[in-house]
């Protein structure tokens, strides 16, 4: 008897992919520090640098959290959430520093129906239908 596949939930990607255009000075700089073995490779240097500058306005981010109620990290909406406030006749407005993730049962219609706005600060990862619903609504 042949064993059961399992099939695991579909995981969001835990970083994002980004493209930057730089100097070729800068460039020269950075290949310099990685031959040297100060760095790994670009990425690493890049990751150091970006990490580097968030430390350096952790304070000021801190402060706009709080001030404009960002949920800070991975914040799921679910089907569950949004038929709760529609329940309600709440209209949500969801702000997120990090990663957004609408989940795939979430119709457009629904989402449409209880999402006044979206403002993400990082990634969203929903169905197409529902950015194409949500379109007008991100600040």
């Amino acid at each position: 008897m042949p064993k059961p596949t399992l099939v695991s939930p579909a995981k969001p990607p835990d970083s994002e992919k980004l493209t930057i255009n730089l100097g070729f000075v800068d460039l020269g700089q950075i290949e310099l520090l990685v031959q040297e073995g100060f760095y790994s490779n670009r990425s690493d240097f890049i990751r150091t640098a970006i990490r580097n500058q968030i430390e350096r306005h952790a304070d000021t981010v801190r402060q706009v959290v709080i001030r404009k109620s960002v949920d800070l990290g991975v914040r799921h909406i679910t089907s569950a959430d949004l038929i709760a406030a529609q329940a309600a006749g709440q209209m949500l407005d969801i702000r997120v520093l990090g990663l957004a993730v609408i989940s795939p049962d979430v119709s457009a219609e629904l989402a449409g129906s209880t999402i006044a706005a979206l403002h993400v600060l990082g990634a969203l990862h929903a169905s197409d239908a529902v950015k194409t619903a949500l379109a007008d609504r991100f600040t």
